[in-house]
């Protein structure tokens, strides 16, 4: 993998940037094909990825659903247009909302990948999306929770100083995903849920230890994903002092090996099956 070369262009945009995402594009896709191989659905028609990013990872769900239209839904104009490329005549991709999304008839697989965590309201759009599936059909999602871990600790210790404060300080105390409490919710709560809408439900909790290559690669890591709103809400001049600040923060949190730099990384996998009448 290479090693990331910063270019704080790539950072201030209030936009999605897929090469900066895809700089660890195998940890990034290997929960999504954790969360895939554990949905016991065969011969699926129709399957939706909702925040399909890049269109990396949505792309092997023909070979997993070989009889299947994939159609991928993202917010991102940048990641839809970078996923476009992949398109095909059993593959489409769609810019819009998560919570705006309606499809055209029902839906044997719903899937969303590190998504919902961005999504103050998901909980809420989860029984309208069991809903639109095919009876045995599931819906089947990934969440990051490290919302209590170090690194999102160091983002809101550095983004309370008061060289920063009068900036972060809504984004430090919002639902964001590296803010205190997050958005995404522990798995018992999902099961209850969905457990309560009748649905089989099969969920499960996985640390990955990441071994990151290359200088400040925890930095790296979180510069394209949970770190992009105190980046995107700081003006020129701070921005540099706050991801020199948060560097700093992270060495000391994760601290280099002579093989590369260990980041556990928690996430919650939930897979849900609409009952059969």
């Amino acid at each position: 993998m290479p090693v990331p070369v910063w270019d704080d262009r790539a950072v201030t945009s209030p936009t999605w940037d897929p090469a900066l995402y895809l700089t660890f594009a195998a940890e990034r896709a290997r929960p999504f094909a954790d969360l895939v191989q554990r949905v016991a659905v065969d011969g699926a028609e129709s399957v939706v990825d909702l925040g399909c990013g890049p269109g990396n990872a949505t792309a092997t769900l023909l070979d997993r659903w070989p009889g299947a239209r994939v159609h991928g839904v993202d917010s991102s104009a940048a990641m839809v247009d970078e996923a476009s490329a992949l398109a095909g005549p059993r593959l489409t991709f769609a810019l819009g909302a998560i919570e705006d999304w309606r499809p055209d008839g029902p839906v044997d697989v719903i899937v969303s990948n590190a998504a919902l965590q961005w999504v103050p309201s998901h909980l809420d759009l989860l029984p309208g999306w069991v809903d639109r599936l095919t009876p045995g059909g599931a819906l089947a999602f990934q969440v990051p929770a490290n919302f209590e871990g170090p690194a999102a600790a160091v983002f809101r210790e550095v983004a309370t100083r008061p060289e920063f404060a009068g900036q972060l300080a809504g984004v430090a105390a919002s639902g964001g995903p590296s803010a205190r409490g997050g958005v995404a919710r522990p798995a018992a709560e999902y099961v209850d849920l969905l457990g309560g809408l009748g649905c089989r439900v099969d969920a499960w909790e996985t640390t990955y230890q990441h071994v990151l290559p290359g200088d400040d690669p925890v930095l790296a890591w979180y510069s394209g994903t949970g770190l992009r709103p105190y980046l995107d809400a700081l003006d020129d001049q701070r921005r540099a002092a706050f991801r020199e600040r948060v560097a700093q923060g992270l060495r000391e949190a994760f601290p280099a090996r002579s093989y590369g730099t260990v980041m556990p990384f928690t996430r919650i996998f939930v897979v849900a099956y609409r009952p059969y009448p």
